[in-house]
């Protein structure tokens, strides 16, 4: 045991003194989130047998439905017909669909994880996780309505966007998270001690 912490302690002296802080905090970064996809994704049969996971997720679709149907109507004066489940049709005949698989539950639980597991102080963690659960809702929001109008006025982009560009766009955002968390929660107690 004294050997593991001495190494451990020579490896701190290490990444103090070649300021490899930051590049330790982005493999550890990387490591929560490869393994988290990788279990997802092993156990996304299982997790969906649970009624409250699948229940969670329609109630999380409908929100966003109604939210991004609300803005599209609204806000972007889109003329739309809507059909049950969580479906909005355009004058074009294309539409878009919220289903579980579009809640965005997924992200929360991510969110979840990686601030749960990485570095920081639990104070901030009680209120960080929540308010990135809003961030991911209205992010998803964002996604749906530039979906909306990606099938209105231009149908052949849909794939690319929807599977390129927006998917891409909640890892940007929960990257951006990250940054701020290590730089205003974790990096501000090291700075102190």
């Amino acid at each position: 045991m004294k050997s593991l912490q001495t190494a451990y302690e020579r490896c701190n002296v290490f990444i103090h003194r070649h300021k490899l802080g930051a590049l330790v905090d982005v493999l550890i970064f990387a490591l929560i989130t490869i393994v988290f996809h990788m279990l997802w994704l092993d156990f996304y049969g299982w997790i969906t047998q649970f009624t409250i996971i699948t229940s969670t997720a329609d109630r999380l679709a409908r929100a966003v439905y109604l939210s991004s149907h609300w803005f599209n109507k609204n806000i972007l004066m889109l003329n739309m017909t809507t059909s049950e489940p969580n479906t909005m049709w355009f004058s074009n005949g294309s539409h878009v669909t919220i289903d579980e698989g579009c809640s965005g539950l997924k992200q929360f639980y991510q969110i979840a994880v990686l601030f749960i597991l990485f570095p920081g102080p639990w104070k901030h963690k009680l209120w960080f996780i929540p308010a990135g659960f809003i961030v991911m809702f209205f992010v998803n929001v964002f996604r749906i309505v530039v979906l909306s109008l990606v099938a209105l006025h231009w149908p052949q982009y849909w794939d690319f966007i929807h599977e390129w560009v927006l998917r891409t766009f909640f890892y940007v955002v929960i990257f951006a998270l990250w940054v701020v968390w290590v730089e205003k929660f974790r990096r501000r107690k090291q700075i102190i001690v």
